[in-house]
């Protein structure tokens, strides 16, 4: 029996996202897992719960998400200074590197320093792929129709 993906379906898929240059960021293969999400749950961006209702197991999609249906646009705001002295004493700082910091709530997520002055760095809060056109490619391996219980 095949079961069409619908919203509360446990999915397990393969899957590629690339830029609009065709550098690929992201690929499950290459990792060697297949990702497994609750559709409709927000466990994904929007507009990959979007692509993946409707389809059916072993079926293959290619689509193209506008920041707004993934990340997000680029919010120039978005930044803050932080002092030096909040990382360890022999961390070295460089341009476009990533750091872990603790966002509302105790939530994690990584921020990009853009610059780094004497005493202070700043640091991009956006996502890294806000106000990116994304491509993606999936595989939808299985479809587990029983809801999870919550």
């Amino acid at each position: 029996m095949t079961i069409t993906v619908e919203s509360g379906n446990t999915v397990t898929f393969h899957y590629q996202g690339t830029l609009e240059d065709g550098t690929v960021f992201d690929n499950s293969r290459e990792r060697g897992e297949p990702m497994s999400a609750v559709v409709g749950s927000g466990q994904l961006i929007s507009g990959f719960d979007t692509a993946l209702e409707g389809m059916e197991t072993g079926e293959t999609k290619t689509f193209t998400l506008a920041p707004e249906d993934a990340y997000g646009p680029r919010d120039p705001d978005a930044t803050t200074t932080l002092d030096k002295s909040i990382f360890p004493e022999d961390f070295e700082f460089t341009e476009n590197m990533k750091v872990p910091l603790d966002g509302p709530g105790g939530r994690p997520y990584l921020a990009t320093i853009t610059e780094i002055k004497e005493d202070t760095v700043t640091a991009d809060l956006n996502h890294p792929m806000a106000g990116k056109n994304l491509t993606f490619e999936i595989e939808v391996l299985t479809v587990d129709d029983e809801t999870s219980a919550s």
